[in-house]
């Protein structure tokens, strides 16, 4: 707007000392301004608008508008004053408002998206332990509630049969296991409580058969051993959580009137059963805590990441071979 005076008081000075004519019609013309002129009483010579203005030099706003007097024509042609009025000043504005108010929408809608994305992706491993964790205490409440029904069921009669005396001791000795492997992978304590002794593998391993003969004979699972003598220095509970899940497994998995081959070979120990097996893009999760491979037998998911964690700590090397529906083969390597 001062530009626009400052043109129109150059024209109107030369117009007056060249004695020429005032050509101002674009000015005048121009949409987005009104502009008039006032001689020295106050009075509009030449303008395209009216009403009150107050003719003291400098910005004011009238109504919605804003208004610009300006002085420096010092009487030239009988102008005095010129005077431009904005008429689209607030709906620039309002342009701006709403433009401001559009980008903000878009940068908060994409800021939105990406918190949500975000936060979906942080969540994502949290609602999956989650998820695990209530698997596994759906399960253990499962693997529990067996052996417990078992000798409620047995204890019910006052003379117990050689048949229910063997659930009862099948009962309790699955209760035993669950409670030791829970106190394994929950209690802190496990490595105070670890006792290191030079073990005969052979003696321990066939003194564990005696417990599973009754389970697979029940499943009518075969058990094959070619055990050679074999000493290792390890806590006695741990190689018998070892041995013990992998063998489990070995049954549980296994097909009706199936085979499990034990072999202690040198420092190589071998369980291999001819069970449904393990596909191989879950062989590497298949030892993580909660982790379920089927859905077809019982189990709570922590078995697997108890051998693990045993293998780790003494320094076992150990390797999974399975094939669906042929079998898996567990090797250790002391």
């Amino acid at each position: 707007m001062e530009n626009i005076s400052s043109q129109l008081s150059s024209k109107i000075i030369f117009a007056h000392m060249m004695d020429g004519k005032l050509e101002i019609e674009n000015y005048l013309k121009m949409p987005q301004y009104k502009i008039a002129f006032y001689d020295k009483n106050k009075q509009k010579i030449l303008g395209d608008f009216n009403g009150d203005v107050k003719l003291e030099k400098g910005f004011y706003q009238n109504d919605n508008k804003y208004i610009l007097v300006d002085n420096s024509t010092f009487g030239h042609l009988g102008i005095f004053y010129t005077v431009i009025k904005n008429k689209q000043v607030f709906k620039l504005i309002e342009d701006i408002k709403k433009r401001v108010l559009l980008i903000f929408l878009m940068i908060y809608s994409l800021i939105s998206f990406i918190a949500y994305f975000l936060a979906k992706l942080f969540i994502k491993p949290i609602q999956n332990e989650r998820e695990k964790l209530n698997n596994f205490i759906k399960d253990t409440t499962h693997e529990l509630n067996t052996p417990i029904s078992a000798i409620l069921m047995s204890s019910e009669s006052d003379n117990l049969t050689k048949k229910q005396l063997e659930r009862v001791k099948l009962a309790v000795h699955r209760i035993s296991e669950i409670y030791s492997d829970l106190t394994y992978v929950f209690l802190e304590e496990k490595d105070e409580n670890r006792v290191l002794h030079e073990l005969e593998l052979k003696a321990l391993i066939e003194e564990q058969l005696k417990y599973f003969e009754v389970i697979a004979l029940k499943r009518k699972i075969t058990i094959h051993t070619e055990l050679e003598e074999f000493n290792y220095k390890i806590d006695k509970n741990d190689f018998i959580r070892l041995f013990n899940n992998i063998l489990s497994n070995a049954i549980k998995y296994n097909k009706k009137e199936g085979e499990v081959f034990i072999t202690l070979k040198g420092s190589t120990l071998s369980i291999k059963d001819t069970g449904i097996g393990i596909e191989n893009k879950k062989i590497d999760d298949i030892f993580s805590r909660y982790y379920r491979a089927t859905k077809e037998q019982g189990g709570f998911g922590i078995g697997l990441n108890i051998v693990q964690n045993i293998c780790k700590t003494y320094n076992i090397i150990f390797n999974v071979d399975s094939q669906i529906k042929v079998g898996t083969t567990f090797t250790f390597t002391f």
